[in-house]
């Protein structure tokens, strides 16, 4: 009997002491997930409402990039402090998160990982002593929930400025397109779609619709889910009315006389294993992060649904008129592993609550600032009424400023989160040609 005793009560202590280790592990999930559910981000002199610029711009230096730090202080753009709030994300995500914790574990190459199924892959907090902290992060970047399980933008205006004159120079008109095949968490079937006989992770497709000249020019990327495999990739070009397959090497040129490359598309659009990933540091920095409705907008280019873009100003017009939030954000580098890559790293301010690259600063092959991009991020329950409610963060604006070449491109988005939209024999090589034609 005695024995009998002792037995339930060391399986009791034993079942006692899990409850603390499992409310820890959900806890790792909601700081993840909720960094704002207590409190927000504050710094002294800084209020929703204030604009900064040339005049109190040193006060704020500990809060801003290198990149937007140095434009306001040569008094090419202001910036207007918006209220800090919480983007939270699809509640299927999180929960994906929740079923994965501890089962999620980095491979022995970079580019390697074990035991994914889907949501947050390292939802722990980084740590700076951790050789592969930086990586854990781009992986969370990767497997995000940026555009959600499927998105299109559309349509999609890129504009080519001069930064001195302000001259537009070309405006394209795209349709821009996204599908994951693999860790889906919102839109069934989950978590992955059947025959996919490459093992796909995702697809973007991408149509040209104006000017004339290069109408009907078509990208198609194939991602692998081995990010080991490099990426396929097809263009079409109207004009010679064939496909071709895009060489590797083509990812980091400028992609139709942009300030881009493919591999800027959405903050980095390349392999983990291209790169060497650093975590240098969390801070709390100003993001482009607002309420699109709640903004002045553009009466330029204004959809028959009513919907306004984005307006930019600033010197050249290159600077959206956004409002921007204090958040929590990682400090990540990359660095190529390819010594002929044009440049020589890129710093990633990455959200820490969405996972999206709202604010990168890329640096060319000498160590010189070279090009700053902005993603703004639109709040879903202030955009279009078919993106209330999906928890995803909208890609809502860009400006890719090269500083050196004094010019840059901006992005004027209507993203819409609706499946319809995006059918999956659209990202096939068969769609480039019977849509070509």
């Amino acid at each position: 009997m005695k024995s009998k005793i002792v037995t339930a009560l060391a399986a009791l202590t034993i079942g006692l002491g899990a409850l603390p280790a499992q409310s820890q592990d959900m806890n790792v999930v909601d700081n993840s997930f909720y960094p704002y559910k207590n409190q927000v981000p504050t710094y002294e002199g800084l209020t929703p409402g204030m604009t900064i610029n040339q005049t109190n711009v040193d006060q704020f230096k500990e809060i801003l990039d290198e990149g937007m730090y140095e434009f306001i202080k040569r008094g090419w753009t202001e910036m207007k402090v918006g209220e800090t709030m919480p983007f939270t994300l699809n509640e299927g995500y999180i929960n994906a998160t929740r079923e994965g914790l501890g089962k999620v574990s980095l491979g022995e190459k970079p580019g390697q990982i074990n035991g994914f199924v889907a949501g947050r892959p390292f939802p722990q907090e980084p740590d700076i002593n951790d050789p592969r902290a930086g990586e854990k992060l781009a992986w969370n970047y990767k497997f995000g929930y940026n555009w959600g399980d499927n998105a299109a933008i559309y349509p999609f205006y890129w504009k080519f400025r001069d930064l001195n004159s302000g001259k537009i120079e070309r405006t394209i008109k795209f349709n821009f397109h996204f599908l994951n095949l693999k860790h889906r968490v919102g839109d069934d079937p989950k978590p992955d779609l059947p025959n996919n006989p490459g093992d796909l992770f995702r697809a973007i497709y991408v149509q040209v619709l104006e000017p004339f000249d290069v109408r009907n020019t078509q990208l198609l990327m194939h991602l692998y889910d081995d990010d080991l495999k490099k990426a396929d990739a097809w263009l079409y070009l109207g004009f010679q009315r064939r496909v071709r397959r895009l060489a590797t090497g083509q990812t980091t040129d400028s992609f139709l006389g942009s300030d881009l490359m493919i591999e800027d598309f959405e903050g980095y659009n390349g392999r983990i294993s291209d790169m060497k990933w650093t975590y240098k540091g969390t801070r709390n920095v100003l993001l482009p992060f607002y309420k699109h409705n709640e903004l002045v907008l553009s009466e330029e280019d204004k959809e028959g649904d009513g919907y306004q873009f984005v307006d930019f100003g600033g010197q050249g017009g290159c600077f959206p008129n956004i409002t921007w939030q204090l958040r929590k954000v990682y400090i990540l580098e990359s660095e190529p592993v390819d010594e002929n890559h044009p440049i020589s790293k890129r710093v990633h301010y990455v959200d820490a609550e969405t996972f999206t690259l709202p604010r990168t600063v890329i640096y060319d092959r000498k160590g010189d600032l070279w090009k700053t991009f902005v993603i703004g991020q639109a709040h879903p329950d202030y955009h279009l009424p078919k993106n209330k409610g999906s928890g995803v963060s909208i890609d809502d604006s860009f400006m890719m400023l090269d500083v050196q070449g004094e010019h840059c491109t901006t992005g004027h988005f209507k993203g819409q989160v609706d499946p319809k939209l995006n059918p999956r024999n659209k990202f096939t090589v068969q769609n480039l040609r019977v849509t070509g034609k």
